[in-house]
């Protein structure tokens, strides 16, 4: 007998069922459940063979067991289900005990994704200087295009836009849609509330992006004109902050030294360094008992609002126990799954480009160099890998605005890795649409590209390169994100990645790296370097930002806590902070067919009299073997280097 059983749950419709079947198998149900709910269901009921006895038994829209499945289903964490829908984890386990329930294997064998397959027609650019296409593909990844050079029918195409890849993925559902399609038979015979529905959420997403650009263009537009201003305004206010932060802990401090004297016992010096350290080693040693004594330890002494030993304490403290909880895998992806709003995000980089040059320098180096690179050309695409929010864009698309002959044509190219939930590309989608409004707002003819799928899997087709025009590739400080030869052997991400720039051969290659030691694969080893690393960094914040001000929160809980987590807390695949040293990139690059070039003088000096001017006098700036080297007080952490194909 060959009988094959498919079914689905649609928690916002019916359960769905299609039997294929040479004969009629018998199903006997034990549920204690049943009872209680009060649904009666006759054993040893044969299904019948005939298919309008099955449809009319297969028909369960008023079945109470399915209603209370549904009510289970929306009502569980309906306040919160945009952090739900993120936490893909969670549905998968549901999703496991359906197919249990209905007698398949799970997973099931990967089918075409009917998202990645649509393809809406391209606008003719040719009468349309504004126009909006998008492209997908099966390859295990996300492809937008977006066309932005001017208007189509008077209209922003973006409020518009075919919504066939942007809606499809997945879109929190609110509790009163979903009563309102509970008893909804045939959805399909509606389309006009579908479209209503499609466009009053583009509609919404269209708004949020526009109050966002509107509040922080003084933020994202800082290297000219009035937001320059501001900018400088913003680093005088922090270092003002700063000075009175300092003066009362200063006065504490001598009344705590002047108390301590009359004091005839001596207090517990507490070194959390060392005990963070000593709780390493027992955990490496499954001294589980040793481990919790020393956390608990630690806990006592440490606080996100401390000093910043203190703080730092806090948050590895949290990966240790993480880690000491038996690494139920996967323990990083919902940390990760965790949104930072794009303001949130955006108020603590601004912060940190007014407190540390690492970012700003960065930015500056990289943009003026694609600038004067292309002074001559007509178009100029720039292929950012790892472009996450894109907030250096903005200011090179202004910049070009100003060109003398007249703005080039430019295409970005924005490459992310996919984020978990419904929704994979939503991060360099949204990038994308408000790099396009920018573009807009300066008159400067625009392309956006969005890639969201595994680098190594990108094709050279997929970046729609032209033959005429100057072609920059990026990557700034993602690099580290890539697996190593510990995860893949010698045919790593790397070496592919690398391989891919070589072959589309850009004019020049601007590579940033984080340079970092902890990326080993024995624990303690990288748990120690992992430490020094960022207790720099936490000092660094202390010197340069006030402690009560909510951005430093967000870049110590955000940006540092989270990437402490993955590199202690995380194993294998699920490490993804591996970083090297700009040496051993320096080996890698030349290895993959590429020449190092160095930074314009006028670049290099213009971006030491940067540090000098404007950041506290710890930070440090040199050149060393065509590398551009920034740091805090003797420890390199960032540094910068320009490359062409050989």
């Amino acid at each position: 007998m060959d009988t094959s059983f498919h079914g689905f749950l649609n928690p916002s419709s019916q359960l769905q069922m299609g039997i294929q079947s040479g004969e009629s198998p018998a199903l006997e149900f034990d549920f204690p459940i049943i009872d209680e709910l009060g649904i009666h269901l006759l054993p040893n009921t044969p299904l019948p063979t005939s298919l309008s006895a099955i449809d009319q038994d297969c028909d369960f829209s008023n079945s109470p067991l399915l209603r209370y499945i549904n009510e289970m289903l929306m009502e569980e964490d309906m306040e919160n289900q945009t952090h739900m829908l993120q936490e893909s984890l969670h549905f998968q386990a549901k999703e496991k005990s359906f197919y249990e329930a209905i007698g398949k294997r799970y997973p099931p064998s990967p089918g075409p994704n009917p998202a990645r397959c649509l393809e809406s027609p391209d606008y003719d650019s040719s009468n349309n200087p504004y126009s909006w296409s998008s492209s997908s593909s099966d390859c295990g990844g996300y492809l937008i295009h977006i066309v932005n050079s001017g208007r189509v029918n008077g209209r922003n195409p973006f409020t518009g836009f075919n919504s066939g890849i942007l809606d499809i993925v997945g879109e929190p559902v609110k509790e009163s849609d979903f009563r309102a399609k509970r008893n909804r038979h045939n959805v399909d015979n509606e389309p006009e509330l579908e479209n209503e529905e499609r466009s009053s959420k583009i509609r919404a997403r269209d708004s949020d992006i526009d109050k966002l650009t509107g509040e922080f263009d003084s933020m994202l537009l800082n290297s000219m004109g009035e937001g320059r201003e501001k900018y400088g305004a913003y680093r005088e206010e922090l270092k003002n902050a700063l000075k009175k932060d300092k003066q009362p802990r200063a006065a504490a401090k001598t009344r705590k030294a002047r108390a301590a004297k009359k004091q005839s016992k001596k207090k517990e010096v507490i070194d959390l360094r060392a005990l963070l350290i000593s709780c390493a080693q027992a955990i490496a040693v499954d001294d589980t008992h040793n481990a919790n004594e020393l956390l608990k330890k630690i806990r006592e002494h440490s606080s996100p609002g401390g000093d910043p030993g203190q703080r730092l304490a806090h948050y590895f403290a949290d990966a240790l126990e993480a880690r000491l909880a038996g690494g139920r895998s996967p323990i990083y992806k919902p940390i990760a799954a965790r949104k930072t709003k794009a303001s949130d995000y955006l108020r603590a980089y601004y912060t940190s480009l007014a407190s540390a040059p690492f970012k700003k320098i960065s930015n500056f180096a990289s943009i003026r160099t694609i600038i004067n690179k292309s002074r001559t050309a007509d178009k100029v695409h720039v292929i950012d890998f790892g472009i996450l929010y894109g907030f250096q864009w903005p200011t090179f698309i202004q910049r070009l605005a100003k060109r003398e002959n007249g703005p080039p044509r430019v295409k970005i190219t924005g490459i992310d890795f996919p984020q978990p939930g419904f929704r994979p590309a939503e991060r360099v989608e949204d990038t994308g649409r408000r790099l396009a409004r920018y573009a807009e707002k300066f008159g400067v003819p625009f392309e956006y590209n969005a890639i969201a799928r595994k680098w190594e899997n990108i094709r050279p087709k997929d970046l729609k390169i032209e033959k005429d025009e100057y072609l920059a590739v990026t990557c700034m400080y993602r690099g580290k994100n890539l697996p190593d030869e510990s995860v893949m052997g010698q045919s790593c991400s790397r070496t592919k990645v690398l391989d891919l720039i070589r072959k589309i051969k850009p004019d020049i290659f601007i590579h940033g790296v984080v340079n970092g030691t902890y990326g080993a694969p024995f624990f303690l080893t990288r748990f120690r370097e992992v430490l020094y690393h960022f207790s720099a960094l936490f000092d660094m914040l202390e010197a340069c930002v006030p402690r009560e001000i909510t951005e430093r929160t967000l870049i110590e809980k955000e940006m540092f806590g989270k990437e402490t987590f993955n590199v202690v807390a995380c194993e294998g695949w699920e490490r993804v902070e591996r970083p090297e040293t700009y040496k051993q990139w320096q080996v890698r690059n030349m290895r993959a067919g590429f020449e190092q070039v160095a930074f314009d003088r006028e670049i290099v000096r213009d971006a030491m009299e940067k540090v000098k001017m404007y950041f506290h006098k710890d930070f440090l700036i040199n050149e060393q073997s065509k590398w551009v080297l920034l740091g805090w007080r003797g420890r390199i952490v960032n540094a910068i280097s320009c490359w062409k194909p050989v």
